[in-house]
């Protein structure tokens, strides 16, 4: 039996596996043996294999027999189309999030988030940032209280991670999208959904051509 202070094999290689794609220790386009990431791991490969088949469920490697796993690339075209369907669902799940009603913990939680923003940005620390945004997001659908949603964003932004961090440095400072966290989370509090779609779809939208507009320019096309 585990508990999360000690997680299981299979859930400890998913998470250092999906770490490595994350932040580009495990290359795009790449291929590697169970065998060479159970031993980077320290697990047996029962466990990494356990963890591949996750991983290709979320769309993030293509799990070969007798060749390991693959690292799925993305690419701008991807990214276009991930876009599309995130200006959709998140603003969806921002209006079901105020129709229902936050609880004071789902708010403070959100409302942490943004202040560590905030802060990141004083402080110039853009990886900070980036991390406290991604939970805002992680939040704001779980709270929509719709599982299949969360199940279909979650996928959808962990393929949208590494765009965003190799575009990092490369994007103006991201004050607006801040202001913009701040903005919906006053429509949560107040249940304002149409609001709350409302403001969500234009952050979305603004995102989505920001970072295509990135990829498009440095010729980010294998990420």
């Amino acid at each position: 039996m585990t508990d999360e202070k000690h997680p299981s094999a299979g859930a400890k290689a998913y998470d250092a596996i999906k770490a490595m794609i994350l932040d580009g220790r495990l290359k795009p386009s790449a291929s590697y043996l169970e065998t060479e990431l159970a031993d980077q791991i320290r697990v047996s490969r029962t466990p990494v294999r356990e963890a591949a088949l996750r991983l290709e469920r979320e769309g993030l490697v293509v799990v070969r027999p007798r060749r390991g796993i693959q690292i799925v690339p993305v690419s701008t075209e991807d990214m276009a189309e991930i876009y599309q369907l995130l200006t959709v669902l998140e603003p969806l799940a921002a209006e079901l999030a105020a129709r229902r009603g936050l609880s004071e913990a789902e708010l403070e939680a959100m409302e942490r988030a943004t202040q560590e923003m905030e802060a990141a940005l004083a402080e110039g620390d853009l990886v900070s940032w980036a991390e406290a945004d991604d939970i805002f997001h992680a939040l704001l659908v779980q709270a929509s209280g719709n599982r299949r949603l969360v199940e279909a964003t979650g996928r959808y932004r962990t393929q949208v991670h590494r765009a965003r961090m190799a575009t990092l440095t490369m994007r103006p400072c991201p004050s607006s999208s801040t202001e913009d966290h701040r903005a919906l989370l006053h429509c949560l509090r107040s249940g304002d959904a149409e609001g709350a779609r409302r403001i969500h779809a234009a952050h979305r939208a603004a995102a989505g051509e920001l970072l295509i507009a990135l990829l498009a320019k440095h010729s980010l096309n294998n990420l």
